[in-house]
């Protein structure tokens, strides 16, 4: 079968939208080219996840690239992209460049390439991301693996934004919690959530198909019984109060649906916003106080912002 790669050369803040759209468009592989991982310092134990070709990035900005099955409806498939990533502008996220690009690629090509980018991490103190098919060896007693297959591509878990969740929930949850995950993707944060103890976890999502890979992922990290996966609109029908609510997110998302988060959190409970491009901080911060939350601690990573507010 011949695929279709489709590059668009955006930027950080428009890296989640922009793949969203993308998946969407029933993308069966994303990948994301940023050159900051050139120049991050981690502790080499993983090998090649390090030997990094500067050649495969961008000088500036983020490629995002995604495959497509070439049949009669890609022309249209592509201007829809076109499309709906230039309504962002509507949001005021920031494009850049936006230069959409089209290539031809085999299956065998595009079906294994994107495996170099994802290796084991550790992303916190306690928590390493590990791939399904690599094996890896815990270096301390309490460190707790998150086995993750990537599937339709909702995330491997180690984007800056969603690092900053799990680094928060190390801080906010506590053995016996009710967690709400709002935009679960990958599931991911549930995961993390139920691995610190949580008593229930509720991971959301209104895409289906983030819904059936949080499923799979949910189902491979053993935590079932205490996550529940299903499709849903951010908070709408949630009736029982969380000691946490997280959701990482875009910051006008964030903005729009705060108030429903304030009557969802239990007093003294937390919520946990990230996704929060750095421009866009103070106007989420604002948004919260307004919802009665008090802002305990805004994490920086990048380009990126999350915070921690409390009821």
């Amino acid at each position: 079968m011949k695929w279709s790669e489709i590059a668009i050369h955006t930027t950080n803040e428009a890296v989640e939208p922009v793949s969203n759209i993308l998946h969407e468009a029933g993308a069966s592989g994303v990948v994301i080219e940023d050159p900051a991982e050139l120049y991050k310092e981690r502790e080499d134990r993983f090998g090649e996840i390090y030997q990094l070709n500067k050649d495969d990035y961008p000088e500036e900005g983020v490629i995002v690239k995604a495959y497509l099955p070439v049949n009669s409806f890609l022309g249209e498939t592509v201007d829809e992209i076109k499309e709906a990533i230039n309504s962002l502008m509507l949001y005021d996220i920031d494009l850049g460049r936006n230069h959409i690009s089209i290539s031809e690629v085999n299956e065998e090509e595009w079906a294994t390439a994107w495996k170099k980018y994802y290796n084991p991490v550790k992303i916190s103190e306690r928590f390493t991301i590990v791939p399904t098919w690599e094996d890896y060896t815990p270096v301390h007693t309490d460190e707790l693996i998150i086995e993750l297959d990537p599937g339709m591509a909702f995330g491997t878990g180690t984007h800056p934004t969603t690092v900053m969740c799990i680094q928060a929930l190390e801080r906010t949850v506590k053995s016996g919690d009710l967690v709400v995950d709002v935009g679960t993707g990958s599931g991911v944060l549930s995961i993390a959530a139920a691995m610190l103890g949580a008593k229930s976890v509720q991971a959301l999502d209104l895409d289906e198909v983030a819904v059936q890979s949080a499923k799979l992922n949910v189902k491979l990290n053993k935590v079932q019984e205490v996550v529940s996966v299903s499709q849903n609109n951010l908070l709408d029908g949630v009736l029982e109060q969380a000691d946490v609510v997280v959701a990482n997110i875009l910051a006008e998302v964030i903005i729009r649906f705060a108030k429903d988060v304030s009557k969802v959190v239990k007093p003294d409970g937390y919520f946990i916003a990230s996704g929060i491009i750095k421009q866009k901080k103070e106007e989420v911060k604002e948004e919260l106080i307004s919802c009665g939350f008090e802002i305990k601690e805004t994490i920086l990573m990048e380009d990126w912002v999350a915070i921690i507010a409390k009821k």
